[in-house]
């Protein structure tokens, strides 16, 4: 049976109701995962916990290994990932202690961040037009509002490399393009996630509006961890709500996201290659 993962914190995992905790530590050919994992049992669910930046929040957004991560995720049979992510607002009406589940990514990072599992002799080009599950968004949406909690649908998520906060000018920059949130992990996930047929959305917490609300205005560190822990107890409600309303199978696109993606002919790529691959490429490639 699949499982379902949460990326985020490293307390998400202390929710009311979590049975048959053990942590492991996964083996993966790109390194190690951020931290050790968490399993356990939710609503009769098997679920995975990764705690994106380590436990105590050690890794900067450039530092953690995004390809052990999803791998690791991968090998330990998860089919859907829900990230939990603090995020700012670009838009009045995206209000700090609200919640965003955005349907578009835009990356502005230079790249120093690795978001493919492929080359070493093996070329893939995935369908990225959607990077977020429609369904798993809708459901996430749906769990939200039933909660009773404040939820926007749709909007664009913008990527930046961090760890420095936005300029005012970068600030007003997305604005103008129409951007809704902006963070600083989410788009290597999801690429990741889409080429090992992994379903992903994101539940972003709002947590401060940038610096673009009130002229020479500062993003605060000490506002967005108040309110992202003003958040965290609502936050593991929805996750726990969430867990019990998805379904762990998949009928969308994502489950078959590589079926005409990979390039190279089979008989061009390194053994070496197809080993380190095989728990992402085994369905296409022996």
């Amino acid at each position: 049976m699949s499982r379902i993962g949460i990326i985020g914190g490293s307390g998400l995992y202390q929710m009311e109701g979590i049975k048959k905790i053990k942590k492991v530590r996964v083996t993966t050919p790109f390194g190690d995962p951020s931290d050790k994992i968490i399993i356990g049992k939710v609503e009769g669910k098997e679920v995975v916990f990764l705690p994106r930046h380590g436990v105590g929040h050690r890794l900067l957004p450039s530092e953690i290994n995004y390809r052990a991560n999803i791998y690791a995720m991968k090998k330990l049979g998860v089919s859907k990932i829900i990230s939990v992510s603090a995020c700012g607002s670009l838009k009045e009406e995206l209000k700090p202690l609200h919640y965003v589940i955005p349907l578009q990514l835009l990356d502005r990072t230079n790249q120093a961040r690795k978001m493919t599992f492929f080359g070493d002799g093996i070329v893939a080009h995935i369908g990225f037009a959607d990077p977020i599950c429609r369904d798993l968004a809708a459901a996430l949406y749906e769990t939200v509002k039933e909660c009773k909690i404040k939820v926007h649908l749709g909007g664009t998520y913008i990527n930046i490399e961090g760890p420095a906060f936005s300029t005012l000018a970068e600030s007003n920059l997305y604005r103008s393009w129409g951007l809704d949130i902006i963070g600083m992990t989410n788009v290597a996930e999801a690429r990741l996630a889409r080429e090992a047929e992994i379903c992903y959305a994101t539940l972003s917490a709002v947590t401060d509006y940038d610096c673009w609300r009130e002229k020479g205005q500062t993003v605060s560190t000490e506002e967005i961890l108040c309110n992202f822990f003003k958040n965290i107890e609502k936050t593991k409600r929805i996750l726990k709500a969430a867990i019990g309303r998805i379904s762990q199978e998949s009928s969308c696109s994502c489950s078959d996201a590589l079926r005409h993606a990979i390039i190279t002919p089979e008989k061009l790529i390194p053994a070496k290659t197809k080993k380190k691959l095989s728990i992402i490429i085994g369905k296409y490639i022996k």
